[in-house]
């Protein structure tokens, strides 16, 4: 899932060598995808030490995508003026400070804490995305854009299929003890179980907080070549009711919102899911492993859709991803055992084209627009902040399997966009 997350435009000098830049700013795409996936390891974490309901699980999530809509504008004023190099450098001090926090966190045993920490590490990245996309699309030849993004897209993707191997081998390795084993226990014991498991997630974030400012200053001393931003911040906010006005965008917009939302819905839910007797049984490290399955497929996808992209039409295939993704969350369902766990995870398969094909379909066509358009479906990013709290809603009163009604509702809207939707004159 990656926004091209500014709008702004930039100018390159003709025969530089960018690859040593681009190898570099790489490697934030790899960050960015591997913090953003963890969050699926730390949701059931936290939920059983802190015994929380799907709907307080899930504002991990909130807070987190929240951060996308609120930080989004204030980043794109950083870039606008410190540049894009010293825009990266912030963002991932930022992150690593966010990072950082994660420790008082656990000692402190304050989810409202543990919230703050990743509302400031989710502001750096987003600061990193701002920056960073942009940057990789001028540095080299316009033509070429693409291909370099969808290049630094695929290393965002080997992140969130290592992220959850990684989360469930060093925060999930413990021994979660039911409710009913805690009501056994002696409220001393209790309250030294919960700060032990907490604290598993001190040694990670940590280490994760160091690469960061590792990267940073790393960043700080490589000689990365100045790109200048051109100016059009007025004319692009004037421009965003009369983006509105066109249809492919309004839904769009949509589409992203509910896109975002269903994937991070499924992914911050899978291993609760995978965990429930009827399904797998499976204990919360064994199943944060299969969760690389969901993302390492929509990495694979992406291969495969940009193949089929140049012999299909994009609002086709999107129609066919969506209905193929609708079908299988609705199979998990209603499935049990090894059926419904692969229902689920296959799903990411088909993930793989949607946020690219629904971005370039919505601002298709736009023209002077096309600025303000792009800021608008960056916003609407903020369905993965929304979607998932209203899933753990269903899931608390209805069930989880069967919650996944609203990821699967959301797929159909976008096969609808694919197909009808995204058409314009």
């Amino acid at each position: 899932m990656q926004p091209n997350a500014s709008s702004s435009a930039a100018t390159v000098e003709a025969d530089v060598n960018y690859t040593p830049a681009f190898i570099t700013v790489t490697t934030l795409f790899f960050m960015w995808g591997f913090l953003t996936c963890l969050n699926d390891i730390l949701i059931p974490h936290l939920k059983a030490v802190f015994e929380l309901n799907y709907v307080q699980a899930a504002l991990i999530q909130f807070t987190f995508f929240s951060a996308y809509f609120i930080m989004s504008l204030p980043s794109g004023k950083i870039i606008a003026k410190v540049g894009y190099k010293r825009g990266i450098v912030i963002g991932l001090g930022a992150a690593g400070a966010g990072a950082l926090l994660f420790y008082p966190a656990a000692a402190l045993l304050s989810y409202p804490f543990f919230l703050t920490a990743l509302f400031v590490l989710a502001s750096g990245i987003t600061l990193l995305q701002v920056a960073a996309n942009p940057y990789v699309a001028v540095l080299g030849k316009p033509d070429t854009a693409s291909s370099r993004l969808n290049l630094a897209q695929a290393f965002n993707s080997l992140g969130t299929t290592l992220a959850p191997a990684f989360g469930g081998l060093l925060i999930l390795s413990g021994s979660i003890k039911t409710a009913e084993d805690l009501r056994a226990m002696s409220a001393e014991a209790v309250q030294a179980y919960k700060l032990s498991e907490a604290a598993a997630v001190q040694l990670p974030y940590i280490g994760l907080a160091l690469a960061l400012f590792a990267l940073a200053g790393a960043i700080a001393l490589f000689n990365l070549p100045a790109i200048a931003t051109v100016e059009g911040d007025e004319e692009k906010e004037s421009a965003f009711g009369e983006a509105l006005s066109q249809k492919q965008l309004a839904l769009g917009a949509v589409g992203i919102f509910l896109y975002v939302g269903a994937e991070v819905s499924i992914g911050s839910f899978l291993v609760n899911f995978l965990g429930l007797s009827q399904i797998q049984g499976l204990k919360e490290a064994d199943a944060a492993k299969f969760v690389s399955y969901y993302w390492g497929g929509a990495m694979v996808g992406r291969f495969i859709g940009s193949a089929l992209l140049t012999r299909i039409k994009a609002g086709t295939l999107l129609g066919i991803c969506a209905l193929v993704a609708a079908a299988l969350v609705a199979l998990s369902m209603f499935a049990s055992g090894a059926a419904a766990m692969w229902f689920i995870l296959s799903v990411g398969l088909f993930n793989s084209i949607m946020f690219p094909t629904i971005f370039t379909l919505g601002i298709d066509g736009l023209g002077k627009l096309t600025n303000a358009g792009s800021s608008i479906l960056i916003m609407a990013i903020v369905g993965g902040a929304l979607i998932p709290v209203a899933t753990g809603a269903l899931a608390d009163s209805l069930g989880l399997q069967a919650a996944f009604l609203l990821p699967a509702l959301c797929y159909a809207y976008i096969a609808y966009y694919g197909f009808i939707g995204s058409t314009h004159k």
